[in-house]
C-alpha cells in the first residue's frame, strides 16, 4: 500500500503548483482585505512638521520660566502663527503646526491668564519638546510604509492613506468555482426525506471564502453520475482554482477523481496523512489548479483550513498563507496519534483549550461549537492535562 503524504509535503506541493496572480492598481477605498504587491514608500513625512500634541500655549524651553506674552494663536488646519520670541506666547491647539521659535507645549490646565499675560501654575519645570510630535516622528518620505504581502486591514489602509497614496498596487483576486457533489443532497430549505441532507458545504466553504480577496461560483448539488461530473468540471474550467466537495474517496460513486482523469486532469497528490481529511486530491485540469475536499463537513472544513485558504491567500499575494498555529494549555488528556496528524475541534478560553468527546466529522453541532482546531501531530506521545499544544483558530 502507498503511504500516505505527509501533511506539511502535502501543503508544500500544492503552493508549488500554483502562480501568483498578476497585481493590478486600485483605489485606496476599495482595496480592503486584498494584498500589497509591491512595497509601497512614503510619498510624504508625518507629522510634515512639528505639531503640538495638546491644547496649550506654545513657549520656546529655553524661557520657560514665564511669564509670557500672549501674540497669537495656531489652530489645526492653519499655516503657523507669527514667530515667537523670548517673553512671547501662542495658544495653540491639539494638531496645530507650531510657530517658529517654540518647541516645547505647556498644556492649558497648567496655566493661567492674566490680562494677556500667561502664568505657569502647575509644571514648574517643562520638558524640552513635551507634547509636541516632531517632524517625521511617525515615518519619512522614502520610508517603506507597507511592505510587499501586506493584509489591507482598515489601519493599514489608513497609514497607506497618510503616506501619501490615493492607489494600491495589490494581488489579484483568483476566481474559483465551488462544485458540491452528491445524490443525497437537496437545496437549503427543502423538506428532507430520510434519505436526503440539506447541501451545506458549498455555503460553508464559500462562507470561510468570504474573508479573502476571491471571485465565486457555486455549482451546487451535482448528480453522482459521470457526465453530470463532467459537464460541471468543464464548466468551471476558466476559474483559477476549482474546488469539489465529496466524491473524492475510492467508492464506487466517488467519482470526481474518475471524471478528472477522463478530462485530462494531471493528478499531483491523493490522500494525506490527516484526521480528518484523509481522501484530499489536488491536480490540475488545463489552467485550472483542483482541490476535492472530502463530503463530510468536519472533514471539508478542516481540508478547506489547511488547503484552499493557503492556497488563496498565495495566489492573491500574500506573505503569509499557512494558518497561524497558536499555544494554549491542554484542558484533557490526549492520546497517542499514529501516523496521521489530527486536528481535533475544541473550545479556548482563558483555561487553556478543551477537545470535544466526539469528534466525528460528520457532526457539524460539534464544529459549529467549536472555537479552535488542536493540533496533533502524526506519532505524538499520549500527553496528560497540563501539556502545551498548538491550535489553529477557527
Amino acid at each position: 500500500m502507498k503511504p500516505l503524504l505527509p501533511l506539511e509535503e502535502a501543503q508544500e506541493r500544492l503552493i508549488a503548483m500554483a502562480t501568483r496572480l498578476p497585481s493590478e492598481s486600485v483605489p485606496v477605498a476599495e482595496a480592503l482585505g486584498r494584498y500589497l504587491a509591491k512595497d509601497l514608500v512614503a510619498k510624504r513625512s508625518q507629522p510634515a512638521a512639528d505639531m503640538s500634541a495638546m491644547d496649550g500655549y506654545a513657549i520656546a524651553f529655553d524661557d520657560r520660566a514665564g511669564p509670557w506674552k500672549l501674540v497669537g494663536e495656531c489652530k489645526a488646519g492653519s499655516p503657523p502663527s507669527t514667530p515667537i520670541k523670548p517673553g512671547q506666547t501662542a495658544r495653540i491647539f491639539t494638531g496645530a503646526l507650531l510657530p517658529q521659535g517654540a518647541d516645547t507645549v505647556v498644556m492649558q490646565e497648567n496655566v493661567e491668564e492674566d490680562g494677556g499675560l500667561i502664568r505657569l501654575i502647575d509644571e514648574p519645570s517643562p520638558v524640552k519638546g513635551r507634547h509636541v510630535r516632531h517632524k517625521g516622528g511617525d515615518f519619512q518620505a522614502g520610508d517603506v510604509a507597507l511592505s510587499v504581502g501586506t493584509t489591507l486591514t482598515a489601519a493599514a489602509l489608513g497609514h497607506a492613506v497618510i503616506a501619501g497614496a490615493d492607489m494600491l498596487c495589490v494581488g489579484h483576486a483568483p476566481s474559483i468555482a465551488i462544485l458540491s457533489t452528491g445524490d443525497e443532497l437537496v437545496a437549503p430549505g427543502t423538506d428532507t426525506q430520510p434519505h436526503q441532507i440539506p447541501a451545506s458545504n458549498d455555503i460553508m466553504i464559500a462562507a470561510m471564502l468570504a474573508q479573502l480577496p476571491v471571485r465565486t461560483r457555486s455549482i451546487s448539488r451535482i448528480r453522482d453520475d459521470m457526465d453530470s461530473l463532467c459537464a460541471a468540471l468543464e464548466s468551471a474550467k476558466d476559474c483559477d482554482v476549482i474546488v469539489t466537495i465529496g466524491g473524492a474517496s475510492v467508492g464506487d460513486h466517488d467519482l470526481v477523481a474518475p471524471a478528472f482523469e477522463k478530462l485530462g486532469g494531471e493528478t499531483d497528490f491523493w490522500k494525506i496523512a490527516m484526521k480528518p481529511g484523509k481522501p484530499l486530491m489536488a491536480g490540475k485540469l488545463g489552467k485550472s489548479l483542483v482541490l476535492a475536499l472530502p463530503g463530510n463537513p468536519g472533514s471539508a472544513f478542516v481540508t478547506a483550513t489547511l488547503f484552499l485558504l493557503p492556497l488563496i491567500r498565495y495566489l492573491a499575494g500574500a506573505s503569509t498563507y499557512l494558518p497561524l498555529m497558536q499555544n494554549a494549555i491542554s484542558n484533557a488528556p490526549l492520546p497517542a496519534t499514529t501516523q496521521r496528524a489530527e486536528f481535533l475541534r475544541a473550545n479556548v478560553d482563558g483555561s487553556g483549550i478543551t477537545p470535544y468527546n466526539s469528534q466525528d466529522s460528520a457532526k457539524l453541532s460539534i464544529l459549529a461549537a467549536a472555537n479552535a482546531l488542536l493540533y496533533r501531530p502524526a506519532r505524538s506521545p499520549e500527553q496528560q492535562p497540563g501539556a502545551k499544544v498548538s491550535y489553529i483558530a477557527i
